[in-house]
């Protein structure tokens, strides 16, 4: 493809299915092509021996990808007919595959838990992994349950912090409300006590109000720019006292959001070697729309 397509892992599953038609109706909005990707992943067996047998053994993972990936470009293109469509099988492990797919990929969509997962799951590792470690934003596409559609009305959220991913995490927000037609809802949280390489804590003779007027200029300057550039959306500031994943979730329940972003790491989650901090994980397990976990790109300037 000759641009930076949307990557979607498909695997069979119902979860797959719906990620398929989000990241279809996502290529449409953004006028992107759509790659739907199946990853082969090739079982330790001891027979059959031959080559002759292993290649058909290969072979007949390929024919089941391919049946697969034809099956999730027939929805896509239920969905969004006008996009370019392409599929490819691979052989390999799931997240090895998708990973070395969000290298110059556009973004890369996956259901909550593919055919492999257990039912008590309420995320599979595949979706974690990609979170984790893609190169690219990621967005799992969740509904209320496991089989259930993902929303496809209601207000963007994006969780706000001021970090460089949390930058991050406010362009791809403002560009998902604009092709959608959306309110754009930016919520920021502040607690008495925070880490940030060191632990802090407020005075005891702090002002609370004081404290919250401080961090919704922190949220005016996280937005500043932004909305210069995007003039079509509808933007609502909350400034909450709150632990971020509460506050998300339960803004994101009150409203019937679309879709929840937020970086993939804050404020004082910069541990050396961690790819995902706790807000984005934890969301990734109980929201009940999509998540999209984005991270700064080295080689693109993130501020409007």
């Amino acid at each position: 493809m000759s641009r930076p397509a949307i990557v979607v892992g498909v695997d069979g599953s119902l979860s797959a299915l719906h990620a398929t038609r989000w990241a279809a109706r996502e290529a449409g909005l953004r006028g992107l092509p759509l790659r739907v990707v199946h990853a082969c992943p090739p079982l330790a067996i001891q027979h059959p021996t031959t080559l002759a047998g292993q290649q058909a053994y290969l072979a007949a993972l390929r024919d089941q990808g391919g049946h697969w990936g034809r099956e999730a470009a027939a929805e896509a293109r239920g969905v969004a007919p006008e996009i370019e469509i392409g599929t490819v099988s691979r052989v390999g492990g799931a997240h090895e595959v998708l990973i070395e797919e969000s290298r110059g990929a556009a973004l890369v969509v996956l259901g909550t838990r593919g055919s492999g997962g257990f039912d008590e799951l309420a995320v599979g590792s595949v979706a974690l992994a990609l979170a984790e470690h893609g190169t690219c934003p990621v967005v799992v596409v969740r509904g209320r349950t496991p089989a259930d559609a993902p929303p496809d009305a209601g207000p963007v959220l994006v969780g706000v912090d001021g970090s460089p991913a949390s930058v991050a995490a406010v362009g791809f927000a403002f560009q998902a409300a604009s092709v959608r037609g959306a309110e754009l809802i930016a919520v920021h949280t502040w607690t008495e006590v925070s880490f940030d390489g060191a632990w802090t804590a407020l005075p005891l003779d702090a002002d609370p109000e004081e404290v919250a007027e401080r961090e919704r200029r922190v949220l005016a300057e996280a937005l500043a720019g932004w909305t210069d550039k995007h003039p079509d959306v509808a933007v609502t500031r909350l400034v909450r006292r709150d632990r971020p994943v509460r506050a998300l979730l339960a803004e994101a329940e009150r409203v019937g959001a679309q879709l929840i972003v937020v970086g993939s790491r804050g404020h004082g989650e910069a541990m050396t070697g961690m790819g995902m901090g706790s807000t984005s994980r934890a969301l990734l397990y109980h929201a009940e729309c999509p998540v999209a976990v984005a991270r700064p790109d080295p080689d693109r300037k993130e501020n409007p």
